[in-house]
């Protein structure tokens, strides 16, 4: 069984290592995949938002452990989600709930039985103690009833609404990747009704152009809009970088709308 690891522990320190190392002494045949350690430190919903737009590269059954984990040690709860024929391991922040969006999972299970879990259980360390031994026991195949008992709700995440005005869409930065890329709560269906060809998108007071079908269809060092494999709009600079250049951070504003072509 396929099993994918997607953390903020980045590679520098032994972390994904470890947790690797714990996968295979349980399950030497297990097959792992990283599908990414660069989430921003602590960012919960970054890791939710990365998670939601891969799984549906991943086959029926895949175990996807996903632990941006701030609250490590808390009272915060370690919980196992069945949902749509796959599995998801990781605290109960919410980082596991957007990839669902707003569906009932199958089941929801309190990772209570330390029978499956490594001994000592640090306050720090959590990935290594309880979510990779889990995540090599399911793919052993053993039920999910038996790793503890069954919970009702979990922490759910928001995705920010937008605010729909005459001819125009208010909406935010929710992620920002690596390339600098500002990626905002708009997808292409927010625009149905709207003249793609008089759209102006701005970031706060500063206008970034309209529509573009690609990064190469402007000059390099200009403003690209386009809707990119996430499908939600995004803002980038054609060889260059969005972050730096605007200065921009998650939360920022992004409005989209229909301009006079006169003025």
């Amino acid at each position: 069984m396929l099993i994918t690891l997607t953390t903020d522990f980045g590679y520098q320190d032994s972390f994904v290592g470890i947790m690797k190392g714990v996968i295979y002494a349980i399950n030497p045949e297990a097959h792992v995949i990283d599908l990414t350690h660069g989430v921003p430190p602590q960012n919960v919903m970054a890791g939710a938002l990365i998670l939601q737009h891969s799984i549906r590269y991943f086959p029926p059954g895949t175990i996807h452990v996903v632990v941006v984990d701030p609250g490590v040690g808390s009272s915060r709860r370690p919980i196992l989600i069945e949902f749509d024929g796959s599995y998801y391991i990781g605290p109960d922040n919410g980082v596991l709930s957007v990839a669902f969006e707003r569906k009932q999972p199958s089941s929801i299970t309190l990772l209570s039985n330390k029978a499956f879990q490594l001994h000592p259980t640090s306050k720090t360390f959590h990935a290594r103690e309880i979510f990779a031994p889990v995540a090599a026991h399911l793919s052993l195949g053993v039920p999910t009833t038996e790793f503890g008992e069954k919970l009702d709700t979990f922490v759910e995440l928001i995705i920010p609404k937008l605010v729909h005005r005459e001819l125009k869409i208010e909406g935010e930065i929710i992620y920002i990747d690596s390339f600098g890329n500002l990626f905002a709560n708009i997808r292409e269906r927010d625009l149905t009704g709207l003249p793609r060809d008089l759209l102006r998108i701005s970031l706060g007071p500063v206008e970034v152009g309209g529509l573009s079908p690609n990064y190469a269809t402007v000059s390099t060092g200009e403003f690209a809009c386009v809707f990119n494999s996430w499908g939600l709009l995004e803002i980038a600079v054609n060889k260059g970088n969005a972050r730096q250049r605007t200065g921009a951070k998650v939360g920022d504003k992004i409005i989209v709308e229909v301009k006079d072509p006169s003025s």
